[in-house]
C-alpha cells in the first residue's frame, strides 16, 4: 500500500504550499513540498514535479508526464489515464479505476477509501491517482 501512496504523490503538479499524504487509516505515508520535491514519511525525497508536469524520480530521470488536458503518460509519451473534472480516474482503456471526492478522500474503483489528501483539490489528487493505479 505504502508504493501507491508514494507513486501519487510524485504525480501532483503545480501546488503552491506543503501536503501531506496519509492512507486510510490515517497515518502519514509523505509530503510534498513547496518546492515540487516529494518526500516518504521519513523525510527522504522519492521524486520532483516539475512546474510544467513533467514528473522525476529521485535520480531525477523522467518517469512521466501531466498533461493540461488531463491526460498523464509515462516516460515513452504512452497515455496510461486520463483524469475526469468530476473526480472519475481512468485508465488508458476508459474503464474507472478510482475516484477523488471533493474533501481529497481517495477511493479505488469499488467506492472503498485507500487514503486522504491534506490541503489539496480534488484535480491535483486525480492526477496522481491515475498514475499509481494504471502501475
Amino acid at each position: 500500500m505504502k508504493s501507491i501512496y508514494l507513486f501519487l504523490c510524485m504525480l501532483l503538479s503545480g501546488i503552491a504550499y506543503s501536503q501531506t499524504i496519509q492512507n486510510s487509516n490515517y497515518n502519514t505515508e509523505g509530503y510534498i513540498k513547496e518546492d515540487g520535491t516529494v518526500q516518504n514519511s521519513n523525510y527522504n525525497t522519492v521524486g520532483y514535479i516539475k512546474a510544467d508536469g513533467t514528473v522525476q524520480n529521485s535520480n531525477y530521470n523522467t518517469i512521466g508526464y501531466i498533461k493540461s488536458d488531463g491526460t498523464v503518460q509515462n516516460s515513452n509519451y504512452n497515455t496510461i489515464g486520463y483524469i475526469k473534472p468530476d473526480g472519475t480516474v481512468q485508465g488508458n482503456n476508459y474503464n474507472t479505476i478510482g475516484y477523488v471526492k471533493e474533501d481529497g478522500t481517495l477511493q479505488n474503483s469499488n467506492y472503498n477509501t485507500v487514503g486522504y489528501f491534506k490541503n489539496i483539490n480534488r484535480t491535483q489528487v486525480a492526477l496522481l491517482c491515475s498514475f499509481s493505479f494504471s502501475g
